[in-house]
């Protein structure tokens, strides 16, 4: 079953297309990543799936639903990890979690509860009652994505997720997305690193300058094209994929 589809989906800002005439779907408990640089249209996309955005043309389905039509039955369903840290610098790691519960009308002692269980799967038990600037960068990447869980989404829609993390605390996010994959849990992500896609994604959209190139599992994608994602975008696109 397909959880989310799109045909034809474009974006225009002004005279800039920056999603042009693209079309995929991702079905139910996949992870599936779009794989570009900065300005490359992954970020839009996301947005459109998220219904924080209408499509210019075309049309995206989420759950089998328009995301027009009823934008407030997918965010229900739906779990969102943002690139920009945007936890709540008054509130304490426990608070930020359920404050943000309310917003899914769920009961107070309920969220207490699902925040416990969230803090010991990001393993930041024993931080729950300090302050956000305390956390270290990982850290708050770890609480970013167990707010995003805190409505137990069926689908996780994630923008660069550990964008700026040292190599531990990147595979630490890593290992709690494959037991958020191992439950089930629908997966999108944006990123630019080669070994997070690779170690990730069931497949992975190719994008560049607002276009979709292929769209392919990692290890399929590297036997036919490259020894790396890196060389196959390279080889695909003409263009150095930067990252940092």
């Amino acid at each position: 079953m397909n959880i989310v589809t799109a045909k034809g989906l474009i974006k225009d800002y002004g005279g800039l297309r920056a999603v042009d005439n693209i079309e995929f779907e991702i079905t139910r408990g996949e992870c599936f990543g779009f794989l570009g640089p900065n300005g490359a249209g992954k970020t839009t996309t996301m947005s459109i799936i998220f219904c924080f955005m209408p499509p210019t043309s075309g049309t995206v389905r989420v759950f089998d639903i328009d995301v027009t039509e009823d934008p407030g039955i997918i965010k229900s369903r739906t779990g969102v990890m943002p690139q920009d840290d945007n936890l709540d610098p008054d509130l304490s790691v426990f608070e930020n979690l359920t404050v943000y519960a309310r917003y899914f009308d769920i009961a107070k002692r309920d969220s207490a509860a699902v925040a416990w269980k969230l803090l010991d799967f990001i393993e930041l038990r024993e931080k729950a009652n300090v302050t956000i600037k305390s956390l270290s960068g990982g850290m708050k990447r770890r609480l970013l994505l167990a707010r995003a869980l805190m409505n137990r989404p069926e689908l996780l829609i994630m923008d660069e997720p550990t964008t700026g993390l040292d190599p531990r605390s990147r595979h630490s996010v890593w290992d709690n997305l494959n037991h958020l994959k191992a439950n089930k849990t629908t997966l999108i992500l944006t990123t630019h690193y080669m070994e997070e896609a690779e170690k990730l994604c069931d497949r992975v959209a190719i994008m560049d300058a607002g276009k979709i190139v292929t769209t392919d599992t990692p290890e399929h994608l590297v036997n036919t094209h490259g020894v790396n994602l890196e060389e196959v975008y390279l080889k695909l696109t003409g263009r150095k994929l930067v990252t940092d």
